[in-house]
């Protein structure tokens, strides 16, 4: 019973839509898609030493029985998306580790940690309300990716966008408060063509490989000293635990169950719905998610 969170977490990832992997190998040299052969030649121009690699067949698999095409688009925009968020992590994490912003974080006048602080113990000195703006902002961004951005004729990247083209803010713009968009917001690339762009993409499919692995290493140095040699004069020992990033906050404890009781039957209703929205099949009943809410809402009861 101390710890209830974790069943309330299970029976919410009941109505979350998990990838659906068939027959891994039904992609024969003979019926290969055309995404997926341009998924392999795309991966012999990023790495000519490895070129394709693939030991869990991702590549030739169909998830959530949306095809093979929808697959590779799914898995490219993952990957676009992490490297993207890795650079950003890489850069963040060298400029924190020496300067932090001069003026008040908090209307209460409360200053940024310290840059003598390594960013994962900053990242816990980070008052509650302000990394659930963090949060929401991130939130904000991935609903606008999935839906495409409001605009008539962008479709999803898993129905033929171009994996890594993020939405426009045009219509947000227009209907709701002016902001500039997160590529070219000065239109400075217009004119570029395509065959550059191409080549640009590319290049940040390379870099975000590397930040992955970078911001990694940054990690575990800080974790575990010692583990990575060439950072071990330079790494901040951190005593906490970087996977578990609220661990400074809250638990999931039993104390905190009523509110994750909430939180995560909150996640499972927005599950179902997006899993009706996107699958062919009728998707779960109303009365399915009423009662995960319900069954959650009890446990939390029967454990107070």
């Amino acid at each position: 019973m101390k710890f209830l969170a974790p069943l309330l977490i299970a029976s919410a990832s009941a109505f979350v839509p998990r990838p659906i992997i068939h027959d891994q190998t039904s992609l024969s040299m003979a019926s290969e898609t055309d995404a997926f052969k341009d998924l392999k030649a795309l991966q012999e121009q990023s790495n000519p030493l490895i070129k394709y690699w693939d030991p869990l067949s991702l590549g030739s698999s169909n998830f959530w029985d949306q095809s093979n095409e929808a697959t590779i688009g799914f898995l490219r925009q993952a990957e676009l998306k992490h490297g993207r968020v890795a650079m950003a992590a890489f850069v963040g994490y060298c400029v924190q580790s020496n300067f932090v912003f001069p003026w008040p974080q908090t209307l209460a006048g409360d200053p940024f940690p310290s840059a003598d602080l390594s960013p994962e113990a900053q990242w816990d000195e980070v008052p509650l309300n302000a990394k659930f703006q963090i949060l929401l902002v991130i939130g904000f961004l991935e609903i606008w990716d999935e839906c495409g951005g409001n605009i008539d004729g962008n479709s999803h990247y898993m129905r033929g966008r171009r994996p890594g083209d993020y939405p426009s803010f045009e219509q947000f713009s227009k209907d709701v408060h002016p902001v500039l968009n997160l590529y070219d917001p000065f239109g400075l690339f217009k004119k570029m063509s395509a065959e550059k762009k191409e080549k640009r993409l590319l290049m940040e499919l390379n870099n975000g490989r590397l930040a992955m692995i970078g911001i990694f290493g940054f990690l575990a140095a800080d974790s575990v000293p010692g583990s990575v040699p060439a950072l071990k004069d330079i790494a901040m020992q951190y005593d906490g635990n970087v996977m578990i990033p609220f661990s400074g906050d809250f638990s999931l404890s039993v104390e905190n169950a009523p509110v994750w009781g909430t939180v995560l039957s909150t996640v499972a209703v927005v599950a179902a719905s997006l899993n009706n929205q996107n699958s062919d099949d009728d998707g779960m009943a109303p009365a399915a998610v009423e009662s995960s809410v319900t069954v959650g809402s009890a446990d939390v009861e029967k454990s107070e």
